[in-house]
């Protein structure tokens, strides 16, 4: 219900006011402050009015329903007959925010409107659509999310469709797969990586994982058919797959968009794709790995656009922003994030990063690649082919006189060394290393040749992070949890009385998973002079983890517990990520 271009005082805004004074959910002071506020943020009343908590949409959409005799509908449950999609064309739906419902039997088109105010509306669909119209209300944000499931969530089935409606794709029985093996079986190179279907498909192709919220795209030739997989919150899923003969096409494609030699299939290959879909700038990082049936094409996706998230936005509890606040204001020292690829590292250290980002400090980082631009921070792309490494980046960045550094990725001894004799010099230095928990990196670091007395002097903290699928907000449920779980939470005896957990009972929005989006749990080990001293003796990682649990570290698992009893992720997440604690 959007009167976003309307200035104050026009009719539609003063019967959107009307409705809600009538309806005493609001003052004229009220409206009057609002206003004023609205224009000094460039926003619609509507909108200001919501975010100051003074309404709330749904107490809108009854007044305006309750007023101009309209029914409001929830499009989310609503099982939708997809071929109703054609009765309004996409580019009608996505100006208008509206969304065709149903045919009733005297041929009257139900449409969902999300402004019931624009009178000019209805008058424009008839021209256009020259049917008789029954309006009903909807929120915009549904009727956005029903446009992209409907008119663009199928795009890559219906290529794939069209693939095989157009080109006759001969019998796999007929290919000799030692020369699929070579690329020279018949009808694997009849499609060109410029023919208009491969362009379309592979651009659609991206888009589809966009609107998917996929993270990486994997294309996985196998000896009958061509995998493509998109990797949702942290799981693989499966996509239609296109046809056999279709696959060199596509990977020459991606090859070619990427700057990697289409020539080479022998050996592994890097490249990258720069992209602008649906307003977002992305940065795809694309592997090719030569395997039995062709290469394995996988794409990470990273959005340039994607806002730089706070610390409390990237899971951490409020025990562990305030211990990790305490951490990256310190002057020196090195402060380690550890975890596995994809466990969401780099972007924790990008919010600790944002979060001291002042004009009285230099910071300067070193990384492959940048994954997002800042504002205020000198960052260095590492370059391998031309000798710019992360050793060579380290070593220069000094001469930089930084205050803070980052480092992407402590990989091998002599970054090591230059990361932590920055630290003793008075920088404070942030990185990554791949250890399974916070106490097996002070390990790794001797074992990389640094000398225990340098990793127990330079070493201020380190944090293990994971990354654990969210309960989808639209379908969570409350249940009672039994006996086994309430041991497994360690929940106290005198608590577990009427004690409810969330689930997701699965819907559309979360593709009946019960899961939608994800959020960190945290391992923090800061150094103490106890630790440090386990260290310099070259303690176990098991007993340095023992005694730092001792002085009030939470291991992942306890964590992940905490965030089961908060209502944000499940047990059986939990346990999927985390490992049994022996310490």
């Amino acid at each position: 219900m959007p009167e976003d271009n309307n200035k104050a005082g026009t009719p539609k805004q003063n019967n959107f006011v009307r409705i809600l004074e009538e309806a005493q959910l609001v003052t004229p002071d009220v409206i009057n402050k609002a206003m004023v506020l609205a224009e000094e943020a460039g926003q619609s009343l509507r909108d200001t009015l919501i975010e100051t908590g003074q309404v709330t949409e749904e107490d809108i959409l009854q007044a305006t329903a309750d007023k101009m005799g309209m029914e409001i509908i929830e499009l989310d449950d609503l099982k939708l007959d997809s071929s109703v999609k054609d009765l309004i064309p996409e580019r009608v739906a996505k100006h208008y925010k509206v969304f065709p419902i149903r045919r009733e039997a005297d041929d009257t088109l139900v449409v969902a409107i999300a402004d019931p105010f624009d009178v000019q509306l209805a008058d424009d669909l008839k021209i256009m659509l020259g049917n008789s119209l029954k309006m009903v209300i909807a929120k915009e944000e549904q009727i956005e999310r029903a446009i992209k499931k409907y008119y663009e969530g199928h795009q890559v089935e219906e290529l794939i469709q069209q693939f095989n409606e157009e080109q006759q794709q001969q019998s796999l029985d007929e290919f000799n797969y030692d020369e699929v093996l070579k690329g020279t079986a018949k009808g694997t190179g009849e499609l060109s990586a410029e023919d208009g279907a491969i362009v379309n498909f592979v651009n659609t192709m991206f888009r589809q994982a966009i609107h998917d919220r996929a993270s990486d795209i994997h294309v996985e030739p196998f000896a009958r058919t061509i995998k493509i997989r998109f990797r949702i919150d942290g799981v693989l899923h499966e996509m239609t797959p296109p046809p056999k003969r279709a696959q060199n096409a596509i990977l020459s494609r991606l090859k070619l968009m990427s700057g990697m030699d289409l020539a080479e299939k022998r050996i592994p290959q890097d490249g990258r794709i720069k992209l602008n879909l649906e307003g977002k700038n992305l940065d795809v990082r694309v592997n090719a790995l030569p395997s039995l049936y062709g290469e394995s094409i996988v794409m990470r996706i990273l959005d340039q656009s994607t806002v730089l998230l706070g610390l409390e936005d990237v899971g951490f509890t409020p025990y562990h922003i305030e211990v990790f606040e305490q951490q990256i204001k310190k002057p020196n020292g090195i402060l380690l994030m550890t975890g596995p690829t994809g466990s969401g590292k780099t972007t924790t250290l990008y919010a600790a990063l944002s979060a001291i980002n002042t004009v009285d400090k230099k910071l300067i980082t070193v990384e492959n690649p940048v994954e997002y631009q800042i504002n205020g921070i000198n960052q260095v792309q590492v370059n391998a082919e031309i000798g710019l490494t992360f050793s060579i980046g380290l070593r220069s960045m000094l001469r930089q006189s930084p205050d803070v550094i980052l480092v992407g990725e402590i990989r091998d001894t002599e970054t090591a060394e230059i990361a932590v004799r920055a630290a003793l010099t008075g920088h404070l230095v942030f990185s990554t290393l791949h250890t399974n928990d916070a106490p097996s990196a002070t390990v790794r670091l001797i074992d990389m040749g640094i000398k225990p007395f340098l990793v127990a002097s330079s070493v201020q903290a380190i944090v293990a992070q994971r990354l654990v699928r969210r309960i989808c907000n639209a379908c969570k449920e409350p249940f009672t949890p039994n006996k086994e779980t309430l041991d497994l939470l360690s929940v106290p005896q005198d608590k577990r009385e009427g004690l409810q957990l969330m689930r997701g009972r699965g819907c559309d929005k979360c593709s009946f998973s019960g899961y939608k989006g994800r959020t960190a749990i945290h391992e923090m080990m800061v150094m103490n002079e106890q630790i440090r001293m386990m260290v310099l003796n070259r303690e176990a990682a098991a007993t340095i983890k023992k005694k730092a649990r001792e002085y009030g570290m939470h291991t992942l698992r306890e964590d992940g517990f905490e965030k089961v009893l908060m209502g944000q992720t499940t047990v059986d997440e939990i346990m999927r990520v985390t490992q049994l604690d022996t310490a």
